[in-house]
């Protein structure tokens, strides 16, 4: 073995059982093995049924990772009042997101629109044959497609979605005899993922056998599939959410800021981060601490979503703010308009225990009903965001939820706690300046 690697590589590393696994890392990552084996161990589900699902969920499992499960109550969300699950490590988030509740249920809580549900997979392929032909030739090919896929449809089909179109995307301009198949499909409550991709590979087996069988090909017969996926970019699956009242019902704000004046400042904000990618990174991300805490509390993708997300956000050829605001004629207005492919049924919604709660505390929704929820949470986390930066700064709320965090890592007691807590009600928090609160605390 190379001296350089010393122990720290492994042959059949997957055949070990868990606590083998475990054994193996600890003795060659570890200073303290037996320690860490037994904090790894001891984050285990105490029901074994409950954790052999959780292990089934990715591969070489050791142990599981404990994130925090919040709710944000006090959601209006088109007139049905919802307790929204959230599952974020970030301080503040779930905080900011029921203050935005708050605030928004007395002026007419959060208001939403599910433009469409598309979602799209793509085959791609090479061909290099007369293109006029493959053209001319390709309705009898979707006809074909369509009609060999049935087996795989039919159960969809049967709640109301299913295949909705096959376009032939002509690509030879870009790579040699490069042709796409765009296939947008309608998957109900599911996410969909495993069954455009299904569809998609038997589109590519009979795509293959058509041409090859057809009398009209007899010169260009050779297919090669490059691959066939589905495409996380889903710019017709859209959710919009908004708010809006008189500018004279905002209300009051810090430091005596007018509603109007706080109008003003809010809506300029929002430019900004329309006009300035630097500033929309940073923006959007905020949406997401929302988005992405629901996602995850229901057992969708967020990475999936994020994704798509951010495409969108740049689909004017620069990237911008997801979100948006006017003021005119003295109403207020403030929303977004989002793609979200998610699911109510299948996958992770159906099997991860944590999830299944949190689709029943949200009186089990329909994929529609859950985008029109996670869209307001993500325009939520946007207003409560951008309302601390426009009047009193992020730092002064945020700090004070991470004052928590702080003060554990310092190991403080429970009288430190609450001596630090009354001390910094009125102070700037930071890791310093906490440390040196407590040492001096701790020597008088």
């Amino acid at each position: 073995m190379d001296n350089k690697k010393g122990n720290k590589t492994i042959s059949g590393f997957s055949k070990l059982s868990k606590r083998g696994k475990i054994k193996w890392i600890v003795q060659n990552f570890f200073k303290e093995p037996d320690t860490v084996m037994s904090e790894l161990m001891s984050y285990w589900h105490s029901n074994e049924e409950q954790q052999k699902i959780l292990d089934a969920f990715s591969e070489n499992t050791i142990s599981n990772f404990p994130m925090p499960f919040g709710v944000a109550p006090n959601f209006i969300i088109d007139d049905k009042a919802y307790c929204v699950p959230m599952v974020i490590e970030e301080s503040s988030v779930v905080a900011a997101a029921s203050a935005a509740a708050k605030f928004w249920m007395d002026r007419g809580g959060f208001h939403t629109e599910i433009l469409s549900t598309k979602k799209l997979g793509q085959v791609h392929f090479l061909w290099h044959g007369d293109k006029a032909k493959l053209h001319y030739h390709f309705p009898e090919i979707k006809q074909k497609l369509i009609e060999e896929c049935f087996s795989i449809t039919k159960s969809m089909v049967k709640r109301g979605g299913g295949i909705l179109d096959i376009e032939l995307l002509d690509l030879t301009d870009k790579h040699p005899g490069l042709y796409q198949l765009l296939a947008s499909f309608e998957t109900c409550d599911s996410m969909g993922a495993n069954f455009i991709n299904t569809c998609l590979e038997q589109f590519s087996k009979s795509l293959i056998s058509h041409i090859q069988s057809d009398s009209h090909f007899d010169q260009d017969r050779e297919v090669e599939i490059v691959m066939s996926i589905l495409s996380n970019y889903t710019p017709e699956c859209i959710v919009r959410a908004w708010v809006e009242c008189p500018v004279s019902e905002l209300g009051k704000f810090p430091n005596g800021m007018s509603a109007e004046t706080f109008a003003h400042k809010f809506s300029t904000a929002i430019r900004i981060a329309e006009i300035d990618p630097y500033r929309a990174t940073t923006h959007n991300k905020g949406i997401y601490n929302g988005i992405d805490a629901v996602v995850i509390a229901t057992g969708n993708d967020f990475r999936a979503i994020e994704a798509c997300g951010h495409t969108y956000a740049a689909r004017d050829g620069h990237y911008a703010s997801l979100s948006h605001c006017t003021v005119e004629e003295g109403i207020f207005k403030f929303w977004l308009d989002l793609p979200l492919a998610v699911g109510t049924v299948g996958g992770l919604t159906s099997l991860h225990p944590i999830a299944k709660r949190s689709l029943e505390l949200l009186e089990k929704p329909t994929a529609r009903e859950l985008m029109s929820i996670i869209a307001a949470a993500g325009l939520a986390q946007n207003f409560s965001a951008l309302r601390s930066l426009v009047t009193t700064g992020i730092q002064q709320g945020h700090m004070k939820m991470h004052l928590q965090n702080i003060l554990n890592q310092l190991k403080a007691t429970k009288d430190e706690e609450v001596s630090a807590i009354e001390h910094f009600a009125n102070k700037i928090v930071s890791f310093s300046a906490v440390r040196e609160y407590l040492e001096k605390l701790r020597l008088s």
